[in-house]
């Protein structure tokens, strides 16, 4: 009877063991400010082979969203499950845990239930938050020069006592990938990789680059013709509300951007051309990287997720960067593929479903068999494996101007409508109406026209649904310092 009870013992620790090591793994290309500029997304400029590649070993979602067109708030939405309403956290100075020491995020639980954590980067916008939840931790890295004439004016600015203290908005010095902040990301990933190879974790690898400054080795600059750039229009949308568009002072900010005006075509091409090396330099990290995974044999147990914070404008509609509830900020790029050992794991296939990245969270949840808090978002596993499957019919994203007023957006995948209201009593200050049928742009406000006032009404009710006129919108944004 002993020999049999030990049998069993020793049978119930094998198959835990076993079921323990059954556990997928995931790593996350985490990127800042990327709009879908890849070639896998139909980019005639990018040059991106890694990325390419990755969307041909799974799926890659056309209608992905994100619930603000800022770091932080983005950030930790994606990390919580939570939107940034449910937070009342819409300003990139406040963060996560400054507020909210009850919610739990994503490397908490997965923590908590046996997984090592990695975070390489920028994951979340504020390096504090959750910094004791991850097993390994590499904080995001400050911007750095190498070019010799960039050093010096670095340290006369410094000198003078310049502040905010930034440099050239580009560099394009003949350096190695490594002298820059995003490869030695790329190192330390594959550092970690080989540390925790018989472990289940769960890696965030945050890619900074193509976020300003873009300073990115030479050899990615050469990858391109900068004169075969198109300077964009500059054509404003007509009738948009007067703070529909951000006033770019983020990249106003860098030394020998104007402080006034549009950009000339010579710096918004050369603008252009940095944003693209960017794009390339981080998709030869991501390249690296995925080597190693498939090297250490992990890749038929990995879910490999890329994605990035939100969209971006590089001189379209005369505007820059991102801070907006327009199309080209909030959709974003998301590919998923899935580990190779999956029987019924999907290649090469694009959906066209309404995905929100705060689903990422409940989506995890499930994929690894968690049980996971309440979430805003639910989960879209069933989407990866059948990206035909009808789905959500909407998406929604919110955008703060000052505490006062308050826009909050909906997309049907098609048409985009935005309500400007204030954040107190939710009066409607003015209300926004665009076609994305065929583009991410659009230059005519369409609310109030009555050839399109079904399409209006509709969206309306989706909208009025999500952020209701009765209830105020949290307001936990602390004071900037």
């Amino acid at each position: 009877m002993k020999k049999i009870i030990g049998l069993l013992l020793i049978l119930c620790a094998y198959t835990s063991v076993s079921a323990q090591k059954e556990k997928p793994n995931v790593l996350i290309f985490y990127v800042d400010d990327l709009r879908a500029e890849l070639g896998c997304y139909g980019s005639e400029t990018a040059i991106t082979p890694n990325i390419d590649k990755l969307a041909s070993e799974g799926v890659m979602f056309n209608k992905a969203y994100v619930q603000q067109a800022i770091c932080a708030p983005s950030r930790m939405s994606m990390l919580t499950g939570l939107r940034p309403e449910t937070l009342g956290i819409y300003s990139i100075f406040t963060p996560l845990r400054k507020v909210h020491k009850e919610v739990i995020s994503l490397p908490q639980l997965f923590k908590e239930n046996g997984y090592k954590t990695v975070s390489i980067g920028k994951v979340y916008h504020h390096g504090s938050d959750d910094k004791n939840q991850w097993t390994t931790y590499f904080e995001k890295e400050a911007n750095s020069y190498h070019k010799p004439e960039n050093i010096a004016l670095m340290e006369r600015l410094k000198s003078e006592g310049v502040k905010p203290l930034k440099g050239p908005a580009f560099e394009d010095a003949d350096v190695s990938d490594e002298a820059y902040k995003d490869g030695r990301a790329a190192n330390y990933a594959i550092e970690t990789l080989n540390k925790v190879k018989d472990d289940k974790f769960i890696m965030f690898v945050g890619l900074s680059k193509p976020h300003l400054p873009y300073n990115a080795p030479k050899k990615y600059w050469d990858l391109y013709d900068q004169n075969e750039f198109k300077v964009p229009s500059r054509k404003k949308p007509e009738g948009a509300y007067r703070l529909a568009l951000p006033k770019w002072g983020e990249l106003k900010s860098y030394h020998g951007i104007p402080k006034e005006g549009d950009l000339d075509d010579d710096l918004t091409r050369a603008l252009i051309h940095g944003y693209h090396a960017s794009i390339s330099y981080i998709d030869a990290q991501l390249g690296k990287v995925m080597e190693t995974l498939e090297k250490l044999d992990l890749r038929k147990n990995t879910m490999v997720i890329f994605m990035s914070d939100h969209g971006y404008k590089i001189g379209e509609y005369a505007s820059w960067c991102k801070q907006s509830n327009l199309e080209i900020d909030v959709r974003v790029p998301l590919i998923i593929s899935r580990e190779t050992s999956y029987k019924k794991r999907v290649t090469g296939k694009t959906s066209d479903a309404l995905i929100e990245n705060v689903d990422i969270f409940s989506t995890l949840v499930e994929y690894c068999g968690l049980e996971g808090p309440d979430s805003d978002g639910k989960s879209f596993l069933s989407v990866i494996d059948k990206p035909n499957k009808t789905w959500d019919e909407a998406a929604f994203s919110v955008y703060a101007r000052g505490k006062k007023i308050m826009g909050c957006t909906v997309t049907d995948g098609n048409w985009r409508y935005t309500e400007w209201r204030n954040s107190e009593t939710n009066e409607i200050l003015e209300a926004e109406l665009y076609e994305h049928k065929n583009s991410l742009l659009s230059y005519v406000n369409l609310s109030g026209n009555k050839t399109h006032q079904k399409v209006e009404k509709n969206l309306k009710t989706l909208l009025e649904d999500q952020f209701p006129r009765d209830k105020p919108f949290l307001q936990n944004d602390l004071p900037r310092r």
